[in-house]
């Protein structure tokens, strides 16, 4: 999964884009047209000790935010197990049961799949004729 990449993305958007850094203050740092591929700032808009203060935000940020992300799950473990038994037995939870289990109390089973319009499982099988299309004849 790239949900470090996606982090570092939006952390680096934070601090360079959105000034959102109270260590380097509310500026932007690059324009959209200076990005490079990797998302690193060019070296003609800032100087290479600018960046390395952007870098060590990031990583402050990044740090900070898996530290109360880990502290949340481990806080919350009761939690998170629970999903995770009702979820090995029905397969998928939805909205009521999370409620159910954060509220400390059991999950209720899943809720029967109803019937759509064209007779098939909901969110399964083949799509009926598109709204409005006529029939097919031979």
């Amino acid at each position: 999964s790239n949900d470090f990449e996606r982090a570092t993305k939006m952390a680096r958007d934070m601090v360079t884009r959105y000034g959102m850094s109270d260590s380097l203050g509310t500026m932007v740092y690059v324009d959209t047209e200076q990005d490079s591929m990797f998302g690193r700032m060019n070296s003609k808009t800032v100087s290479e000790l600018t960046q390395q203060k952007v870098d060590a935000e990031i990583r402050t940020l990044i740090d900070s935010q898996y530290a109360l992300a880990k502290k949340i799950l481990e806080q919350n473990r009761d939690k998170v197990e629970a999903m995770v038994t009702a979820l090995l037995e029905w397969e998928t939870i939805d909205s009521e049961q999370i409620n159910d289990i954060m509220a400390g109390r059991p999950p209720k089973p899943p809720k029967p799949v109803t019937a759509t319009a064209f007779g098939n499982s909901a969110g399964g099988g083949t799509q009926g004729p598109a709204a409005g299309s006529a029939p097919a004849t031979a």
